[in-house]
């Protein structure tokens, strides 16, 4: 029976900030290597010997996050994966439903279903508990993966695990799922060898699923159903009936089905397998800061970084020099429009000064300096009064939409590459080290025609210069009106 990964890349992360924004949340940020979180999760399976592996992850995300983790997966030679784009977020039980009917239409496979942001240390450790999880999902269990405790932990959910199963290999009856415990509990749930942490990762068959969510939630069962029958294909994206999937209830998997297996012993047995593996759902930075390789002294560090006299900090450098001097237990976040430190016990207030700056209004929350866009990307490097410089690359063969702008005009100088340029009704191309000027109101854009990215800068001078003062005429990724 063929195992097929789901991944689940919805959420936005914003106790990782400054590293991770709304729209570059921490699933696309390469934290503990070279590889993002969300390209980490679909690689977990490769050299997998116990089970037949699609090669193609299903992943169910959203509109805005598309691009980037089309782009993500083909730097790690995943080729044709299928992308669910959910127009809106219904949680977790109705993704899995999508994906549970994408699945269906190729057979019955096993999935197994991860959040696409999660660590995991010991890959080996992983790839055996997963063995032991789809033999019991092949014979009709649903399974869940319980993170094995090594201390008492009140911020995470806990399963409770009954019997040992006969030919399990560590498999345990699913008892119930709880809810975070405060302190004096979970020390209590952890010396009692019955609970675990709850991981969020599952296995089934897909058609268990859909006989499980059909008995329990029969309404989300129709609602995704009807938005799978009116999709569309975009491209390598899969666009759901909006109106239909607006209808489903959200729920989690947790809710939707798992805690009530209970009482339905005929729609499949619950069952937890054990995973000591390194897990960690990098929830906030002492997290990541837990998980990452150390020095002799404690200190962990991304990027360049100077520690002196420095113990169990961690830094995280985006774009320069940061230099550590005498810190004890603290988190130092550099990019390039925000720096944050915190003591790492006060990592959870992060999430405060995100609401703090969403009430003013800030852009700091949503994006970064640095924005990806379907071609490539652009950083604004400079900014003041009627003028904004960006340095823009453009990959290999793509082109930006053909536009105008209302109060801007735009000179481009090219740094690296070739440039093929439309302005009003010519075209013509551009070598390193020449230039060209766009005057406000006139019809342009810029394409790639060569086989190394293209790289300008681009000066922009005018009364308005916000990214709202484009009317798109063309586009290759549908951005234009109809």
């Amino acid at each position: 029976m063929t195992i097929k990964s789901v991944i689940l890349s919805g959420g936005s992360g914003t106790r990782l900030w400054p590293a991770s924004r709304e729209s570059y949340p921490k699933q696309l940020l390469p934290l503990t290597g070279e590889r993002s979180l969300l390209q980490e999760t679909a690689t977990r399976l490769r050299g997998f010997t116990a089970a037949e592996v699609d090669p193609r992850p299903l992943v169910i995300t959203n509109e805005e996050y598309r691009f980037i983790i089309a782009e993500q997966l083909r730097q790690i030679g995943v080729r044709s994966p299928q992308i669910v784009l959910e127009p809106v977020g219904r949680n977790t039980a109705p993704a899995l439903t999508l994906a549970a009917l994408t699945a269906a239409e190729e057979g019955d496979p096993i999935l197994l279903v991860m959040p696409a942001d999660h660590v995991i240390g010991d890959l080996g450790a992983f790839q055996h508990a997963i063995a032991v999880g789809a033999a019991a999902a092949r014979s009709g269990a649903l399974v869940t993966f319980g993170i094995v405790p090594d201390h008492a932990e009140t911020g995470y959910g806990y399963i409770r695990a009954g019997a040992v199963l006969a030919a399990g290999e560590g498999a345990r009856a699913l008892e119930e799922f709880v809810e975070k415990p405060d302190r004096e509990t979970a020390e209590r749930y952890v010396s009692s060898g019955e609970y675990y942490w709850n991981s969020g990762i599952f296995m089934m068959k897909a058609s268990v699923w859909m006989a499980a969510i059909t008995h329990f939630n029969p309404d989300m069962a129709r609602s995704c159903s009807a938005a799978i029958d009116g999709r569309s294909q975009d491209a390598d994206f899969v666009r759901l009936d909006a109106a239909a999937f607006e209808r489903s209830p959200s729920d989690s998997i947790d809710y939707a089905v798992m805690e009530k297996l209970a009482t339905a012993s005929d729609l499949g047995q619950g069952v937890v397998v054990p995973l000591s593996a390194g897990w960690s759902d990098v929830g906030a930075w002492d997290a990541l800061w837990a998980v990452s390789e150390k020095d002799a002294d404690g200190n962990a560090a991304r990027g360049e970084v100077i520690f002196e006299g420095s113990h169990n900090t961690l830094v995280h450098a985006d774009s320069r020099l940061v230099a550590a001097i005498g810190c004890e237990d603290m988190i130092v976040v550099e990019t390039p429009d925000a720096v944050m430190v915190a003591h790492k016990t006060r990592t959870q207030d992060v999430k405060k000064v995100v609401a703090r700056l969403k009430a003013e209004g800030r852009s700091l929350t949503q994006s970064h300096r640095k924005v990806y866009r379907p071609w490539g990307w652009y950083d604004s490097i400079d900014a003041g009064e009627r003028f904004q410089v960006k340095r823009i690359v453009v990959n290999p063969g793509a082109k930006l939409s053909l536009q105008m702008h209302h109060h801007r005009a735009e000179h481009w100088i090219v740094v690296r590459g070739t440039a093929e340029v439309t302005s009003g009704d010519k075209t013509f191309l551009l070598a390193e080290n020449e230039s060209t000027y766009i005057p406000l109101g006139h019809t342009h854009r810029l394409s790639n025609p060569g086989k190394v990215p293209l790289e300008i800068i681009e000066v922009q001078s005018g009364s308005y210069l916000g990214e709202d003062d484009i009317v798109r005429f063309e586009d290759t990724y549908g951005r234009a009106p109809a």
